[in-house]
């Protein structure tokens, strides 16, 4: 290690979990820390802005990368692309902002596959709480200091939204004032991680605040190709140095991995953690056989339904000419106007199919018609209606597809595998239709456009078949389980199994998705996981869940 450059702790991937991580081991613990960012700053302005969001997702560039799948069988066929952030802050600095943390159910089931251990709801509310600083709910169960800023929109809610909230309404879906306490049945406006109309990112709230603190050293173009091992103790990272070459550091204590669902996993592969069979096939030595590295792959599936509506009641044609330079003005003025939004205002957790059980859809209004790839006519103004699958039961994998670090990974996400998948999607697009057809949102449409002709369930699950998507939220790939189950990858303290000296803090530890955006999630998720490694939270001692060899801090 002489002359190689050495840190406490080395977090790979800056995203929303890696800026948590970092931040919390410098800050409050005074480490050195290096953290390794495969791609971008985030000094472009469109990051900055909510309403960014629509540029970068319709028009990627550098800082998103798209994962195209494998052909998926329950889609017609297609391959689907699955945008993944590539700039610091990850997916908080190019997602639509939503602020959501789930149900009290998904992780109290969780724990309950561990053997209620620690990683209920509330073991992890506290985590939220302490990240949190929301402009308008507080005590008990949100936060109002904290530096992840919360906010309702910075500008009224558009005519379009109001009406769809008052028709979910008058179909029975209740009004809540917070999907975020432990029960999100019901509709409700949005609140976004957004400060005075600009994008509160996780780089933002956590990695700002330390600019010039020496203990930080941030690489950004600098992709993990593998971590290094002496014996099973992980010890370092090799890493492309900003395209100039293959480059080493070394970690004083932990490698933590952070670098999303699909790097994550994928790394663990290339280091030689993963199905033993898959390894040795490629040339990679095995150093400890995990079947379940790249397995238990889940996201949230959607399907949509497009209204032309009689006039323009949310944001169509407001990216255009005069209107787009008066919205511009507005935004540098007074941080307000549609400049200030992501376009989607309200949201409302339901089940379709089962009314008053637990949701198992999500259903955003969307101000505008989505833009239609290489389409540059003028669209009438209309509204967007999105049914999201948040409680998915179809799994998929990801494997390597060479050994070559700049291969891109196999995905296949198998979407729509399971039938009760298809069934919930149908149900949620035939409640859309009731909405269209419900005052007050019927008086503001003109005609359906899209699906227009469907009738039967069948028709609809061809329909839902056709255009299914994702909404951006892939998890699983590295889970969380207990000892006794063959396919985990971390222990509850989210340490790898068979080595020493090596965590995952993201989202790919999720034994199940959550119902809801996967963001505020994730960061908690590193903030226990901090927590759990420095030893100012423990799991329970009551339960035998660290069969991994004990690990020092100096």
């Amino acid at each position: 290690m002489q002359g190689t450059p050495t840190f406490d702790y080395i977090v790979i991937g800056a995203g929303s979990a890696g800026c948590v991580a970092a931040s919390r081991l410098v800050s409050e613990f005074g480490a050195e820390v290096l953290l390794l960012e495969g791609g971008f700053p985030d000094h472009h302005p469109l990051i900055h802005m909510p309403a960014g969001f629509v540029k970068m997702v319709f028009n990627p560039g550098r800082f998103l990368v798209n994962h195209v799948s494998e052909p998926q069988p329950a889609l017609s066929g297609r391959r689907v692309g699955v945008l993944q952030a590539n700039v610091i802050g990850g997916g908080s600095s190019v997602n639509a902002m939503t602020y959501t943390r789930g149900a009290r159910a998904d992780y109290d089931k969780w724990d309950d596959a561990l053997g209620g251990v620690g990683w209920g709801w509330d073991d992890l509310l506290p985590h939220f709480i302490r990240q949190e600083g929301n402009q308008r709910l507080g005590a008990p169960f949100h936060g109002v200091d904290g530096p992840l800023k919360v906010s309702d929109a910075h500008h009224p809610p558009t005519r379009i939204s109001r009406a769809f909230l008052l028709t979910l309404q008058e179909m029975g879906i209740p009004f809540t004032p917070d999907v975020n306490a432990g029960d999100e049945r019901g509709a409700t406006f949005i609140q976004s991680t957004t400060y005075f109309g600009r994008r509160c990112s996780a780089a933002e709230a956590f990695i700002a605040p330390l600019k010039g603190n020496p203990r930080l050293k941030i690489k950004f173009r600098s992709p993990a190709l593998r971590i290094l091992f002496e014996g099973d103790r992980a010890v370092g990272v090799e890493f492309s140095d900003q395209g100039k070459g293959v480059a080493r550091a070394f970690a004083r204590q932990e490698v933590v991995l952070a670098a999303g669902a699909f790097i994550s996993p994928k790394l663990l592969m290339l280091s030689g953690i993963g199905p033993a069979a898959d390894l040795s096939r490629l040339g990679i030595d095995v150093k400890v056989d995990l079947p379940g590295v790249g397995q238990n792959m889940q996201d949230h599936n959607d399907a949509s339904i497009a209204v032309q509506t009689t006039a323009n009641f949310g944001f169509s044609g407001e990216d255009r000419g005069r209107r787009m330079l008066a919205n511009g003005l507005q935004y540098l003025l007074f941080r307000s106007g549609p400049v200030a939004s992501t376009g989607s205002e309200v949201t409302a957790f339901l089940n379709p199919l089962s009314p008053g059980s637990a949701p198992t859809i999500q259903l955003y209004c969307v101000g505008t018609l989505y833009p239609e790839p290489g389409n540059k006519r003028r669209q009438p103004p209309g509204a967007t209606l999105i049914a999201n699958l948040v409680a998915p039961k179809s799994r998929g994998a990801m494997r390597l597809r060479s050994a070559d670090p700049a291969d891109a990974p196999i995905i296949d996400p198998g979407w729509l595998t399971r039938v009760e998948d298809v069934q919930e999607l149908v149900g949620g697009v035939k409640f859309l239709r009731q909405v269209v057809n419900t005052r007050p949102f019927s008086d503001k449409v003109a005609r359906v456009l899209l699906p227009d002709t469907l009738t039967s369930d069948e028709e609809i699950a061809n329909y839902v078949r056709r255009v299914t998507g994702t909404n951006w939220h892939p998890v699983g790939g590295c889970r969380m389980g207990p000892a006794s189950d063959p396919m985990s990858v971390v222990d509850p303290e989210l340490r790898v199994r068979g080595v020493t000296g090596l965590r995952v803090f993201d989202g790919s530890i999720m034994p199940n998705i959550i119902s809801a955006n996967t963001n505020a999630p994730i960061m908690a998720i590193a903030d226990r996981a901090v927590s759990l490694m420095m030893g100012t939270a423990s799991l329970r001692e009551k339960l035998n869940v660290n069969d991994n060899e004990e690990e020092a801090h100096d």
